[in-house]
């Protein structure tokens, strides 16, 4: 595998591994851009912006790390503890963490909205959240999401310079995507709480498949296809109501 040079760039079939590649980050890269969206609701609103964009630059920086460390990532997989006869690899622990991590940010999150937080508690919890704490906390989901991207960009591609391509036009379609997506979220309190449902559903994933039970995310992102489908048509409802009552 010849990993620093481009060789194939000629080749049409190196350029269809490119975008087919791209494609998949993009999709693996949904739940990282849904916990960035609902996490930096806690900055202050002129702040949220720029701790977006510095979180996704940093999980940018991580999955090229990761990429230039390939060899060590694939030696993740290998079982290092053996818990009657269970074997665990640094790759379980990882992904056991992170998906405890997501269903306790998401539960806590939910808590939140249900429990009806008063808007001066609200305003001072997004006062004393700091950018340098919410990116922290970004910096260590996107390790847990990262792995998957980095595994399937090594699975699919022959050279370094094709998934190094492809990670980064991924990210940067993320980026673009990143302050929309926030701020519709932040604007429909349904969609937010179909967005922290998906959170839990993916930390599920991410035990299950610490504990080897592997579920495909293509399930997963079904179910939320499916959701949002509803909710879209949920949405179009209520505003054809209100429009009627304004008539009214």
């Amino acid at each position: 595998m010849e990993f620093f040079a481009f060789e194939g760039i000629g080749d049409p079939a190196t350029w269809i591994q490119l975008v087919t590649l791209a494609g998949l980050e993009i999709v693996l890269g949904v739940d990282n851009l849904v916990f960035i969206a609902i996490l930096t609701e806690r900055l202050p609103p002129e702040k949220r912006s720029f701790g977006r964009r510095l979180g996704l630059a940093l999980a940018l920086v991580t999955r090229l790390m990761l990429l230039a460390a390939i060899a060590w990532i694939v030696s993740l997989t290998a079982p290092f503890l053996h818990v009657f006869g269970f074997g665990l690899s640094w790759r379980d622990i990882i992904l056991l963490a992170g998906g405890l991590f997501l269903i306790y940010k998401a539960t806590q999150e939910i808590h939140a909205e249900t429990a009806g937080e008063p808007e001066e508690q609200t305003t001072k919890a997004a006062a004393t959240a700091t950018v340098g704490a919410i990116v922290t906390q970004i910096a260590f989901v996107d390790i847990i999401f990262s792995l998957d991207s980095v595994i399937t960009a090594v699975g699919m591609a022959d050279q370094l310079w094709v998934m190094v391509a492809a990670v980064m036009i991924a990210m940067a379609l993320m980026i673009t995507a990143a302050n929309p997506l926030a701020e519709f979220v932040s604007r429909h309190p349904t969609v937010k709480m179909l967005a922290l449902s998906f959170l839990l559903l993916i930390g599920t994933v991410l035990i299950a498949d610490g504990l080897h039970f592997h579920i495909p995310k293509g399930y997963v992102y079904s179910a939320l296809a499916f959701s949002l489908i509803v909710e879209s048509l949920n949405f179009r409802a209520r505003r054809r109501q209100l429009r009627r009552r304004l008539i009214e």
